[in-house]
């Protein structure tokens, strides 16, 4: 993604390979075997760097002031968790974490009770609620509701701007089939949009526990859980044009 947007000064680092425990869930159903549904990218113009994501999210903190950098989460929370375990004093200067995951009233995509972030590890998501940083949690109730059509795709691909071909591209493979009207959620996208207009959601703060055992990745409403900002509705129209205006620039 880097090297199309001939962006060669952002460093990136390997993650997790695996939960913090069990051995993980595979959507290569979904998003084929190489997680991008066939699209073709170039190579790399830089190589990963020499730490692994636990230690360069640590170095990073450690260099910017304290609490001025947002995490956006759009995976597992295994690294998080390995960063709040195992260097808990640069965890403790994130500002904030903006994380796509779990479901609170509708049904799982990862069995019925869980969505599949939360299922993938729920016992880093565990410790990411409980750690002394904020979490605003976006779930499935909300993502579902950003989808995008085959006339949205083309609109997009109209601005002509590398992100939005690229993303035009990659969000029709991620149709159910070519007889569907609209995409499956955009899920991760969510994200971008609560860190850069948070007047596009509503959110409301819940007490959650996360079930590690019997359903993993279960959230219950609970009053011994950690407090999670939850965001509860979002005006999908809008948060498309956004979306849009920020891929063609």
């Amino acid at each position: 993604m880097l090297a199309v947007m001939g962006r060669d000064d952002i460093a990136y680092a390997a993650g997790a390979a695996r939960p913090l425990y069990g051995a993980g869930r595979d959507e290569a159903a979904i998003h084929s075997s190489d997680g991008l549904g066939g699209v073709v990218l170039p190579a790399p113009q830089r190589p990963p760097e020499a730490q692994d994501a636990t230690q360069f999210l640590a170095d990073t903190l450690r260099a910017a002031p304290s609490g001025a950098l947002t995490v956006l989460a759009l995976g597992p929370l295994t690294n998080l968790a390995q960063l709040a375990r195992d260097e808990p004093a640069a965890y403790a200067r994130i500002g904030k974490i903006i994380a796509m995951g779990g479901t609170i009233d509708e049904l799982g995509n990862a069995g019925p009770y869980a969505e599949f972030n939360m299922a993938c590890d729920p016992m880093a998501a565990r410790l990411v609620f409980a750690a002394p940083v904020p979490v605003t949690l976006i779930p499935l109730d909300v993502t579902r509701k950003l989808r995008a059509s085959s006339a949205d795709l083309d609109r997009l691909a109209r601005s002509g701007t590398k992100a939005a071909l690229l993303a035009a591209d990659l969000i029709r493979t991620y149709f159910a089939s070519h007889s569907d009207r609209q995409s499956r959620p955009l899920h991760d996208p969510c994200v971008m949009l609560m860190a850069l207009s948070p007047g596009l959601f509503e959110t409301q703060t819940f007490r959650l526990t996360i079930d590690c055992e019997t359903h993993p990745g279960r959230l219950e409403k609970a009053h011994e859980g950690a407090l999670v900002d939850v965001a509860v509705s979002i005006d999908p129209e809008a948060a498309l044009d956004a979306l849009w205006r920020g891929l063609s620039c």
